[in-house]
This record gives structure tokens, C-alpha cells and sequence, in this order.
């Protein structure tokens, strides 16, 4: 499975020779519910064949769908869904996301990859890590308020204390005295130094020091995201001490993931620490883009906002996560077309302006609706 936080941030999707194929399907997790998900991933494979053969040869056709053919026959993959499913294929190019949101329904060819729902979902305010720790070996979630799935750790991130300290684990010094010389009848006698335990507190503190910095580097860094540790009461000053991380949370939930009875009690537990922070960043970036506004440096209006994308003063820019304004705009004028959604090549200027701030290094966020400071489905904060 292809990690959408990753190739994002790689460029993976910003360019592909064309044709680009893009398919987006709401899924679902359990059974009898997701019976109908591979006929529905059917069908809309159906409709890019469909707008492929308006474009290239049948001969061209077929290895740009063999990926997404063999997608559809996949049983297993089929019983491991979550809530939205985004495929992404061109020349040697095959992307699948597993998505924690449900997503439009599209099949499009284009001259480039529709990513426009992807970087919805990323710049969401409500994400997070939970980082469950013991002394012998780590599980990572990704979640939001909604959905917490478990993911596989990447490579360099250490699964045990094994992988992270291997022939450095501390041993026992022991030496072995045998009183009476050989054969004398007595047994061996074996003198510990030291003791165990300060030695096992030292290897602790190896091992989260290493998958600190592991998830430092892989997660946290990468995506900016609030990272929470669940684990006992007793490993929580030791990891917080050594921790470098500074998106690790103070607050943490105190039990260990493999002592709850679901993974929803744990996004349950989570999301009450993360909350109240969520709410208070809300309510910060609103009142922010209210006092600039007042003093000139703020807009709710489309084209005036993407204007000053394109002239680099924006500094944070808000997108309502329930609104869409059809249309596109000119990267290099930032002038506004305003056209018909309905067709699936015509864009969304929020999301245009959403995407073209990304590149400029705009702090961008998805807001709820109910959130949101304005009514137009915008607000831009500047810079000057």
C-alpha cells in the first residue's frame, strides 16, 4: 500500500505522462457493506476505459488498465478497506491510497492526476499520531476524530528493542566461580554485578530514544502532525524526557493499545486529548484572520485571495471543507473562470487555490463548515 503523506510530499503527484488516470470511490470497512465496493471499482474502471479509447489506440489501452484490473480481482485487498479508496495510473505509474474519509465517486482522464480530494484530506485540521509504547516493542496509528487505523511502521522506524539496539542490547555481566576445582562435586556458582534492572531502564532508554528520533524523522517532521503516546503511567516520563519530538503532546493516555478492547476505544481516548486542541487552533485561526481583515491584511473574496496567492502574501489560508466554487484559475494572473463542476475535468477554485498556495509554502487548512469565519468558503490571511 502506497503511503499518500510520502509521495505528496516527494512530488509523486504533481506530474505523469499523459494519459493520467484518477479514480476516487467511497468503501467500506465491514461486511455485507463491502460486497458491492469491487462491482462498484468495476465500473468505474469500465468508465476510463471508456474515455481512454476517446484519446489512444486499444493496443495502448490495455497496459495502462492491467494495474487497476488486477486491483479489482484482489479478494484480500477487497476485505482490508477503510472509508475511501483514491487509484492513481499512468506510464509506469500505480498508486493506491487507503483512504479515513469517504470521497466523491470519479473516474477521470486528464493531462494530469485529479489530487485535489488527496490534499483535502492531508491538510485536514482533526489528524494525528498515536504512538503506543512499551519497553520491548511500538504500534503507530494515523487517525482523526472520525477513523484510527493501525499502520505498518516505515522502514528505519524500529518495531522492537531488538530491531533498534540488536547486538548492543545490555546483558547481565555475570562471572562463573567454581569452588573445589574440577570435579569436586560442587556446582558452579554465578555472581551477578550490578543487578538487572538498572540495566533494563538503560536499554529502555535506548529504545525510546531510538524510535524518538525514527518517528521524528518518518511522521512527524514529514507531515506536522500532533503525535499522542498511550502507554503505562510508568513509561511516560522516560519517554517524554528523552523525546525530541516537539509535536509530542503533554497529555497522553495512560494504558498501553494492547490493553483496550478495540481500536475505536483507543481513537475514543485520543481524540478527547486531542480535542480541545483542535477546537482552540480553530478558534485561533479565526480570531487571526478576523483582526487582519480589520487592518486590511485579510480577504474572504475568491479572486482578490487568489491574486494575492500568486503575488506570494498569503501567509495562512482557510478552505471550507464543505464547499466547492467551480471554476479554474490561471497560476500565473491568478484570474478566476468560473465554470460547471458538474463536468469532471472542470476544477473547484478552492481547491485550486488550495493547491497553488501548497507550492507557495502557504500554511493551508481544512475547516469544517461550522468553523469556518466566513461565508464565501474562504479566508486568506496576508503576509503585508
Amino acid at each position: 500500500m502506497n503511503t499518500l503523506e510520502k509521495d505528496y510530499k516527494a512530488g509523486d503527484l504533481d506530474g505523469c505522462h499523459p494519459p493520467c488516470l484518477s479514480l476516487y470511490q467511497t468503501t467500506h470497512r465491514r461486511h455485507p457493506d463491502n460486497r458491492q465496493d469491487p462491482i462498484r471499482f468495476g465500473n468505474l474502471v469500465k468508465k476510463l476505459e471508456e474515455s481512454l479509447l476517446q484519446r489512444v489506440s486499444k493496443e495502448e489501452v490495455r497496459p495502462l488498465l492491467v494495474p487497476f484490473l488486477a486491483l479489482a480481482d484482489d479478494r484480500e485487498f477487497w476485505n482490508h478497506t477503510r472509508d475511501g479508496l483514491a487509484v492513481l495510473g499512468a506510464k509506469d505509474v500505480f498508486r493506491v491510497y487507503n483512504l479515513q474519509r469517504p470521497v466523491a465517486e470519479l473516474a477521470v482522464v486528464a493531462e494530469t492526476f485529479h489530487t485535489k480530494p488527496l490534499i483535502r484530506i492531508l491538510q485536514s485540521a482533526d489528524r494525528f499520531y498515536v504512538l503506543g509504547l512499551n519497553r520491548h516493542k511500538i504500534r503507530l496509528f494515523e487517525g482523526n476524530r472520525e477513523a484510527l487505523d493501525e499502520i505498518e511502521p516505515a522502514h528505519g522506524v524500529p518495531r522492537t528493542i531488538t530491531e533498534a539496539l540488536g547486538d548492543e542490547l545490555t546483558e547481565p555481566h555475570q562471572t562463573v566461580a567454581s569452588y573445589g576445582g574440577v570435579g569436586g562435586g560442587r556446582p558452579a556458582m554465578h555472581h551477578g554485578h550490578g543487578g538487572k534492572e538498572p540495566e533494563v531502564d538503560i536499554d529502555a532508554e535506548r529504545f525510546f530514544r531510538a524510535v524518538d528520533r525514527a518517528v521524528l524523522e518518518h511522521y512527524s517532521h514529514p507531515s506536522g502532525l500532533p503525535l499522542i503516546l498511550a502507554a503505562l503511567p510508568e513509561h511516560h516520563h522516560m519517554f517524554h524526557t528523552v523525546s525530541r519530538n516537539p509535536l509530542l503532546m503533554p497529555e497522553s493516555i495512560n494504558i498501553h493499545p494492547d490493553a483496550l478492547p478495540s481500536i475505536d476505544e483507543l481513537r475514543e481516548r485520543a481524540w478527547q486529548l486531542m480535542e480541545p486542541r483542535y477546537l482552540a487552533r480553530l478558534a485561533a485561526l479565526s480570531e487571526g484572520f478576523g483582526n487582519a481583515q480589520s487592518k486590511g491584511l485579510g480577504s474572504d473574496e475568491p479572486g482578490q485571495v487568489a491574486k494575492a496567492v500568486v503575488g506570494g502574501r498569503v501567509a495562512t489560508l482557510l478552505i471550507d471543507a464543505g464547499r466547492e466554487v467551480p471554476g479554474r484559475i490561471d497560476a500565473e494572473t491568478g484570474d478566476i473562470r468560473h465554470d460547471d463542476l458538474a463536468h469532471p475535468e472542470v476544477g473547484d477554485v478552492l481547491d485550486e487555490l488550495g493547491e497553488l498556495a501548497l507550492k507557495m509554502g502557504v500554511e493551508v487548512i481544512v475547516v469544517p463548515t461550522d468553523r469556518m469565519p466566513t461565508e464565501t468558503g474562504i479566508a486568506a490571511t496576508y503576509r503585508y
